[in-house]
């Protein structure tokens, strides 16, 4: 049986997989799920997932949910294909599994407001709330000063390869270089030089055609 995610494309996690695939040089059926109709919550998709949110992963019998899980066994399962995102280093590991956590703990919960903020409600035709833009850019200001310290030592985050800890990061950055945010992105040298990089790759390249 092919792989398939289910999921919207504009889903940040859905592209997060999308492009572990395409790190991997894999085939895949991308099933469609409307948001907006709730099919998220209803079946066949709440089997998949239970708590009703996209993505959804199928790879023959297994079913898998969450996004980072998700890359995490395509990264291990399909090692010998595509581009190797793994340390064979335990100790790169460990360090690749530590910006993996800060990513999904200290990272997204604030990109993710800011996202909302002033990239969703603007096409939802909805107020962005101030207050919490300048809570949140000052958050993420404080978090990318220990980002770019780390970055100084190292190209990517887990070291000198990019691994899953950049690629969990590239839907979040992407949305946000298109927004007033990118100033603080691009404020620390390190950084930017960082983004850049990981937006550059040709599997995101080929992950945003399925976006259009």
């Amino acid at each position: 049986m092919a792989i398939k995610v289910h999921g919207p494309m504009l889903s940040p996690a859905v592209v997060r997989v999308v492009a572990m695939l395409k790190e991997k040089n894999l085939d895949f059926e991308l099933v469609h799920v409307d948001l907006q109709n709730g099919d998220q919550k209803k079946e066949p998709f709440i089997s998949l997932n239970p708590f009703g949110q996209v993505p959804a992963f199928e790879d023959g019998d297994l079913k898998l949910f969450e996004s980072r899980a998700i890359t995490q066994y395509i990264a291990h399962t399909y090692a010998d294909k595509g581009n190797q995102l793994l340390p064979n280093d335990p100790k790169k590991m460990a360090i690749m599994y530590v910006w993996i956590e800060v990513e999904a703990q200290r990272f997204e919960p604030v990109v993710s407001k800011l996202c909302y903020e002033i990239v969703i409600k603007p096409l939802l035709d909805m107020v962005t709330d101030d207050a919490i833009v300048a809570e949140n850019e000052e958050k993420l200001s404080k978090l990318l000063d220990v980002y770019e310290s780390r970055l100084k030592d190292s190209k990517y985050l887990g070291g000198d390869s990019f691994t899953l800890a950049d690629l969990n990061h590239a839907p979040a950055l992407h949305y946000l270089m298109g927004t007033k945010v990118k100033s603080l992105f691009n404020a620390r040298p390190h950084v930017g030089a960082w983004v850049a990089n990981i937006l550059a790759r040709p599997a995101w390249a080929k992950s945003l055609e399925l976006t259009k």
